[in-house]
């Protein structure tokens, strides 16, 4: 350049890149021209409450936010995919529940058996003194119980599945035994004594 002042090499760079990068927006009209948010930053914008805010809604609103969450609830208890939290859904977790439901395990009569067991204590008599061995003789039992299912729940997920369970499906089995039948989430989809099976 006659006239003038001489560009530095800096500035010749960044001239470069400019004309580099307009070259390639022209080329992509498509692009979004602003960075990739990171991966934390969409799942917060995704994210949902739990309970959504009434206040300053319409009561038509609130009345269809209070019917929303009432289908929720009862699909959530039917065991309906799309309602179930993210640990329950999944033809393996649905296995393992059925795995659970479809006997009598000694977990589920131990809270009720506890209680009993309390209130007798509270008697005033010798034997009542003694009913704490009872009541650990009854844990005791369910323990092993909910280790025997378990060990013949992942039997039998191996030969339906070809592979083995998850990470937690343990726990996922041992607590689900240790609930009672009515308290369960979701609701039990087998009776008592029906064949296992994959569903």
């Amino acid at each position: 350049m006659l006239f003038g002042k001489k560009k530095e090499p800096a500035e010749l760079t960044a001239a470069n890149a400019a004309a580099a990068q307009t070259s390639v927006d022209a080329a992509r009209p498509q692009s979004k021209g602003r960075p990739t948010p990171k991966r934390r930053d969409a799942e917060a914008a995704n994210r949902r409450p739990l309970v959504q805010d009434t206040r300053g809604k319409s009561p038509e609103q609130k009345a269809k936010i209070r019917a929303d969450r009432a289908k929720a609830r009862d699909g959530m208890m039917r065991g309906e995919e799309k309602y179930l939290m993210e640990r329950d859904r999944g033809p393996e977790r649905r296995f393992l529940r059925d795995a659970v439901d479809v006997r009598w395990n000694t977990g589920e009569i131990l809270l009720p058996a506890m209680v009993i067991i309390l209130a007798l204590s509270l008697l005033p008599y010798q034997w009542s003194r003694s009913l704490f061995l009872l009541a650990y003789g009854v844990m005791i039992f369910g323990i092993v119980d909910a280790w025997l299912l378990w060990r013949r729940t992942r039997t039998r997920f191996v030969q339906a599945f070809g592979r083995e369970p998850g990470r937690g499906s343990a726990w996922y089995v041992v607590l689900r035994s240790f609930q009672m039948r009515s308290s369960r989430v979701p609701r039990p989809a087998v009776k008592r004594g029906e064949e296992l099976h994959r569903r």
